[in-house]
Formats: structure tokens, sequence, C-alpha cells
């Protein structure tokens, strides 16, 4: 094996390591951290620590950490799949990255338009932190999606993309799309924008908790029928939770993997939506050309100007 093959096999496993070690370290820290309790718990997240602030006190939680091990876990796995790129593939893993790549862009632009192109590698990010950070949760992880600060963060951030684009066209149109179709709608056109962020981050945040509270729910009550069923057997064989064997699993593939996904897609689309929908093109273009058109025309001023 020559130097540079095994050098490029080094850097191969030490990405691996960086996207499992974060996940391994949080799931460790809940092992050491969690209480002993007997029978089914359903909280929020744990607060580690508290960070003193001047306005009011920082709280560092399970939801916090877990979605930072998240991220570098995504971070070093988009490393890993763009390690030793070439102009034709001659890996599984570049052809999986350009899959995913062709795949995010084709969304993008047919859900966006030519504009928004760019935005591919956003959507592609905000996808899979929601999908991973879903699916932590079948490493007995607290999902960072259960929390809705976290979820908040998300729609806040997306807000202010749409509001900037909404913007663009100017601070005057931006206020008079507050007054269509008619102004008596003014205070209704207000609350409906104040609750994009809202809805979006109570849509991701419900469906992902109220999945993971059914889980819990159903593996409890399948315990206790098959105590109810099977306890008058002697011993061991009236301990045995039979029922709680398959069934549950089968209902967690909807829950904690299909229904994961599918808030992802869900909250992806609604944000490529209201980026696009809200952003007055052809306003904009408008506005464009005509600040173009000034700026030629001074220009063409002071040209004549100075060659008089």
């Amino acid at each position: 094996m020559n130097t540079k093959s095994r050098r490029f096999k080094t850097v191969d496993i030490l990405l691996l390591a960086g996207a499992i070690l974060p996940l391994l370290a949080v799931m460790t820290l809940k092992v050491l951290t969690t209480p002993a309790s007997e029978g089914i718990s359903i909280t929020g997240a744990m607060i580690y620590f508290t960070i003193p602030m001047p306005l009011q006190d920082l709280p560092i939680t399970e939801a916090q950490l877990n979605s930072w091990a998240v991220m570098l876990t995504i971070l070093f796995l988009c490393l890993y799949l763009t390690h030793g790129l070439a102009l034709r593939p001659g890996t599984k893993r570049q052809l999986v990255a350009e899959w995913i790549v062709e795949k995010c862009q084709n969304m993008v632009n047919t859900n966006m338009g030519e504009y928004f192109k760019s935005f591919a590698p956003f959507i592609a990010a905000i996808m899979g932190l929601s999908a991973l950070s879903s699916l932590s949760s079948l490493l007995g992880l607290f999902a960072p999606t259960s929390d809705i600060n976290v979820v908040a963060g998300w729609a806040i951030l997306v807000f202010g993309l749409i509001t900037y684009y909404k913007l663009k066209a100017g601070p005057l149109h931006y206020l008079k799309g507050f007054t269509e179709p008619v102004p008596v709608l003014l205070p209704m056109n207000i609350i409906s924008e104040a609750a994009t962020p809202v809805s979006m981050s109570f849509r991701h945040y419900g469906n992902i908790l109220s999945g993971s509270i059914i889980s819990a729910l159903l593996a409890a009550a399948f315990g206790g029928l098959s105590n109810l069923l099977l306890g008058w057997l002697p011993g061991v064989l009236g301990d045995f939770p039979l029922l709680r064997i398959g069934v549950p699993a089968v209902l967690s593939l909807y829950f904690d993997i299909f229904s994961s996904g599918l808030q992802a897609f869900i909250f992806a689309t609604l944000t490529m939506m209201y980026i696009s929908g809200g952003f007055p093109q052809s306003e904009f273009e408008a506005r464009k050309a005509k600040r173009e058109a000034k700026k030629r025309a001074k220009l063409k001023a002071k040209t004549a100007k100075a060659e008089q």
C-alpha cells in the first residue's frame, strides 16, 4: 500500500470518527446524568448547567448539546462524502454526494425558480439537520426537534429571510402589501405575517413530540397488556413482556422514521414556498432597471459635462 493510499484511508477513518464521536459523547453524557426512574417518564430536555447573563440566565440543555452533536455529525459526513472528489466518479460515496446535490438542486429549482438556485445548500442543510435531529431519538437521545426553542430558532431564521426578500422591492412596497387586497384587512395581514414563524415551529415541534409521546405510551401499554395476559404464568414467563416485541418497533417505523423524514421535507418545502412566494420578483426587476437607468443617465450627464 503506498503512502498516498494509506494517508487517504487515515483521513477517511478520522472523518468517520468525527461523525460518530459527537453522538457517542452526548449518549454517554445522558447515561451518566439521567436519574433512575420506574415506569414511563415523559419530560422535557434536561438542563445540564446555567450560565448567568445580565437580563436572563442561559440554560444549557440536552436539546442544545444534541443539536450541536447532530451538526458536527452532518459536517463530518459531508467532509467524508466529498473527500477525494474526481471529475469522473470513482467511488460510491461520490455518487451518493452527487445524487444528494442533484436532488436538492432540482427541488430548489422546481419550487423556487432560477433566481433562488443558490439556496440548494441551505435547503439541504435544513432537511439534514431536521431529519437527523428527529432520528437521534432512535439512539435514546432527546430529539432536538422535540424542543420548541430549537425549532422556533429555525423558524425565526427563515422568517428573517422571508422578510429580507419581501423588502427587495423597497420598504414602501412591503408595507403596501399589508393593505392588499383591501385596506380593511390590515390587522389580519399583520397577524398572518407574525403567525408564519409560529405556525412553522409549532407544526414541526408538535408532530415530532406527539410521535415520541405516542410511541412511549404504546410501548408502556403493550407492556401492561402483556403482564395482564401472561401474569398468571409462573416465574420468568409471567414477567416476560411478549407484546412489547415487534409491535412497538413496527409503529416506530412511522413515528420515528417516516414522520421524521416527512416533517423535515415539509419544513424545507414551507421554507422554499414562503421565501419564493413572498419575493416580488417583477417589482424587484423593475426597481433594479430603474436604478440602473438612473445610473446610466448620471454617467451620461457627467460624461457630457466633462466633454464641455
